[in-house]
């Protein structure tokens, strides 16, 4: 046997936790614990992320609005990669009149039908449906309703400038949000049943899963020069964004003081072990073991008892993660009825990101290392004679 030679203690190391299988298996179960929970709580704060945005972003506005955009630009002219959806829109502002006073608002011109395939607007109608393509009708909100006392199936006209004809639409549904920047005066029309389709159009830009805002924000920067302005969601709705932000820092937090006290489990059970067992260390230092390899042997122990237990703690996360993920999801409705970031859905998906799958178990490992300095160093500095002499 060489005595420099890492591996052998590494073997050694390994025969000593499969020796010991009890107490291994007791220590392990903590780690395994602590890891798969951690995985599995990590990927729920993505789920929320995942539900506040579709809550809000998929409800209306899309992941980047597009501004300005002049009649000879389509919405294929904004399709590439990571894009799922572009939706053309047309923006009047006017003043609305029904039964009762008139009240001013903006007229948005969208597409029926790709409308209602791409956004979630249409689950938060309370009464009729979403305007038909085609057909003159009118979805407007609650509050407007009520103001204009006109129901589902009443006419409406609107006008933009006070001398103009003013156009009759047919109510077909009342909608509520929550959100405030769609429930205060925006009515939505067909496209083809604007009174004026002259001028510059907005788009609404739907991502595909995992693609981020930022790199499409880019790239259109990039192809379509000003007076074309694109905002992203996050600029849109900075308190979302915050609050986005603050749970991905509660959540590292988490993971730092849960591993801090599995350490130190960790350090205090081996140093019980090590002085339980401190008769085998002398011996070994006695028969010419360096403290550098006393050392290596305490610090193999520990790292490998980590590593197994991270790689069934990570096993067990991604499976119980899929199994949530497949199975419905968690639903929070019951506890998120006034919240306007769940207005659509409480239902929460787990899913699994680089840093919801690696943060636990790489900070597991990495506070097993500094778990077994103690331990080591404790063995590693006492003299052989002195060791016996305690036994």
């Amino acid at each position: 046997m060489k005595p420099g030679d890492s591996g052998i203690w590494i073997r050694i190391a390994f025969l000593f936790l499969v020796r010991s299988g009890r107490a291994t298996a007791a220590l392990s179960v903590m780690v395994v614990t602590a890891v798969a929970a951690l995985i599995f709580l990590s990927a729920l704060a993505v789920g929320v992320k995942d539900a506040m945005l579709r809550n809000t972003v998929a409800l209306f506005t899309g992941h980047v609005t597009g501004r300005d955009l002049p009649q000879s630009f389509q919405p294929q002219d904004l399709i590439g990669e990571g894009v799922d959806a572009v939706l053309k829109r047309v923006f009047l502002p006017g003043v609305l009149s029904g039964g009762g006073p008139s009240q001013p608002l903006v007229l948005c011109g969208i597409d029926p039908v790709q409308e209602a395939r791409h956004t979630t607007l249409k689950m938060k109608i309370s009464q009729g449906r979403y305007p038909l393509t085609g057909q003159r009708e009118i979805l407007i909100n609650r509050d407007m309703a009520q103001t204009l006392n006109v129901r589902t199936g009443d006419v409406v006209r609107f006008s933009q400038q006070p001398s103009d004809s003013p156009t009759a639409y047919i109510v077909s549904g009342i909608y509520q949000t929550g959100l405030d920047a769609l429930d205060r005066g925006i009515a939505l029309s067909p496209l083809e049943m604007l009174p004026s389709k002259k001028g510059s159009w907005s788009a609404a830009v739907f991502l595909k899963p995992g693609v981020a805002s930022g790199t499409i924000m880019d790239t259109y920067r990039q192809r379509f020069p000003e007076p074309v302005r694109f905002e992203s969601w996050e600029t849109q709705m900075p308190d979302l964004r915050q609050l986005i932000d603050l749970e991905a820092i509660s959540m590292a937090i988490v993971i730092l003081l849960v591993f801090f006290v599995v350490a130190i489990g960790i350090a205090c059970s081996f140093v019980i072990f090590i002085i339980r067992n401190l008769r085998e260390y002398g011996i070994l230092k006695a028969m010419g073991v360096t403290a550098t390899e006393m050392f290596t042997l305490i610090v193999a122990k520990v790292v490998l008892m980590n590593a197994i237990a991270c790689g069934a703690g990570l096993c067990i996360g991604v499976i119980v993660v899929a199994a949530v993920a497949h199975t419905g999801g968690i639903d929070i409705s019951a506890w998120t009825s006034h919240n306007r970031y769940f207005s659509v859905s409480g239902v929460i998906y787990p899913r699994l990101t680089a840093f919801s799958l690696w943060a636990p178990p790489l900070t597991s490992l990495l506070f097993g290392l500094v778990a077994a300095v103690w331990p080591a160093a404790l063995v590693a500095r006492k003299k052989p004679a002195r060791i016996l002499r305690l036994v």
